[in-house]
């Protein structure tokens, strides 16, 4: 296994929300930076797994854990004495597991989330789910930004942001990350954040169609600067910040996920551009695709607010098995010749 059981000096404790492979990471980062760390997961063999053989053999294997991280599937017991809290899990899950965790949030500790996507059904974004849940006055952030979950716990140079309307927060959730090998940064747009980091997994499936299909490095560069155009002009529309998605919560976020074949969405597409049914590709990921889900809750976004959004349109489409890639690429390909920005950057 690689090693990386470094423990600095003792910090206060931090509850994790989530053991899949995500949450595991940055459960042994906080504890790698000297916090001791409890992680909660349903499963109870991973939480025996951590605890005595410190790996989280289902989703992370061949990774040593820190000495200072402990597993339970008691989400009363992982709470106890915790400093901060952070929700790891999928959108579908989201607010299940924030409801759960209300009452047992100790009094003046904040909750952060690294979970992408939206509410299902509602669409709503999960800083609102969350502010419903926990109500006025309890500290919430966003941890995003472009980050694979085995490069992280492998010690790699990574790179992400924290965005909260509480500032203090913030900086206590990037100081918990923040390390040797991690920079975290903070910011005040809750609502950019979480868009660029639903909304990049949708087109990380265009991407991936494109690769599947051998169209070529050309066809790559253009989804991916039309899919971040795509993303602007929405979240003009919701009152984001452009900013935002100029940094790592959009276009970082959006070019690893549309490059990286570690992409469980990129992935998606690149089996769906070779022919392969969804169900196939999902089943041989293993893992949540969470473009499934989002690719709805974009589409309702954008109609909301009048905003036409042709690769994420597209993406939506082949996914429900409406259209082929092949048609899909074709209505890309016939739309008709315009202005590359014909009123400014948001029009």
């Amino acid at each position: 296994m690689a090693a990386s059981n470094d423990v600095t000096g003792a910090r206060s404790p931090v509850a994790v929300f989530g053991a899949g492979s995500w949450g595991t990471a940055l459960a042994a980062l906080a504890a790698r930076h000297g916090h001791p760390t409890v992680l909660w997961g349903r499963d109870a063999a991973t939480a025996e797994a951590i605890n005595q053989r410190h790996e989280n053999e289902r989703y992370l294997p061949g990774h040593a854990l820190p000495d200072n991280l402990t597993g339970t599937t008691d989400m009363a017991e992982a709470v106890k004495g915790a400093g901060m809290l952070l929700v790891v899990v999928p959108s579908h899950a989201f607010a299940e597991v924030v409801r759960e965790l209300a009452p047992l949030r100790p009094e003046g500790v904040g909750v952060a989330w690294a979970t992408k996507g939206f509410e299902p059904g509602s669409g709503r974004f999960l800083h609102e789910v969350a502010g419903e849940v926990f109500g006025p006055g309890v500290p919430l952030a966003v941890v995003t930004g472009p980050s694979f979950a085995k490069e992280v716990v492998a010690g790699l140079p990574t790179a992400l942001t924290v965005h909260s309307d509480d500032e203090a927060f913030a900086q206590q959730v990037a100081d918990t990350l923040h390390g040797p090998a991690f920079r975290a940064y903070t910011g005040g747009d809750m609502l950019g954040a979480e868009l660029g980091g639903a909304m990049k997994n949708v087109l990380a499936v265009a991407t991936g169609v494109a690769d599947g299909m051998d169209l070529g490095l050309n066809a790559r560069a253009g989804l991916i600067t039309r899919g971040l155009n795509e993303m602007l002009r929405l979240n003009h529309a919701i009152g984001g910040k452009a900013e935002t998605l100029m940094g790592l919560a959009g276009l970082g976020d959006l070019a690893l996920t549309c490059t990286g074949d570690l992409s469980r969405n990129r992935r998606l597409g690149l089996a769906l551009g070779r022919g392969q049914s969804i169900e196939d590709a999902v089943r041989e990921i293993g893992q949540v695709v969470e473009s499934i889900q989002t690719a709805d809750e974009v589409m309702r976004q954008a109609e909301r607010h009048g905003i036409e959004l042709p690769i994420s349109q597209a993406v939506q489409s082949v996914l429900h098995g409406d259209i082929t890639p092949e048609e899909g690429l074709r209505l890309l390909m016939s739309r008709e010749q315009k202005p590359e920005y014909p009123h400014g950057l948001f029009d």
